[in-house]
C-alpha cells in the first residue's frame, strides 16, 4: 500500500512547474496572438531603490477572448512560433474600456436592425 502511495507522489512531483506571469494586454491585432506587458519591480543592487522595468511577451490566445487593457495570466509553453513561447491561462480582470466597446457594439447591432 505504501508503494502505490510513493509511486503516486513521484508522479505528481515529476511534472515540472511552468513559469507564470501576470500582465496587461497591450495588443490584439494578430490572429490568435496577444502581446502582454509585464511590469517587473526589483530593488537596485547598490542603491536599494525599487526600479520598474517592463517586458513584452507574445502569448497564444486560441479563442481571441482577450481585449486590450485586460489583466491576464500567461503560462510558459513550448515554442509555438518565432516569438511565441507563452499561452493565455486566464483573464484575471476585464478592462472597463473593453466592456464599454462591447456594449457599444451590441447597441450598434441592435440599432442597425
Amino acid at each position: 500500500m505504501s508503494a502505490t502511495a510513493t509511486a503516486a507522489a513521484t508522479e505528481t512531483k515529476k511534472q515540472p512547474r511552468r513559469n507564470e506571469k501576470v500582465g496587461q494586454v497591450v495588443s490584439t491585432k494578430m490572429q490568435k496572438t496577444i502581446v502582454v506587458e509585464v511590469e517587473m519591480r526589483k530593488a537596485h543592487a547598490k542603491y536599494k531603490r525599487i526600479v520598474k522595468s517592463n517586458r513584452k511577451f507574445y502569448a497564444h490566445d486560441e479563442d481571441n477572448t482577450a481585449r486590450v487593457g485586460d489583466v491576464v495570466r500567461i503560462r510558459e509553453t513550448r515554442p509555438l512560433s518565432k516569438l511565441k513561447r507563452w499561452n493565455l491561462e486566464e483573464i484575471v480582470r476585464r478592462s472597463a474600456l473593453a466592456q464599454v466597446q462591447e456594449t457599444e457594439a451590441a447597441v450598434g447591432i441592435s440599432a442597425a436592425e
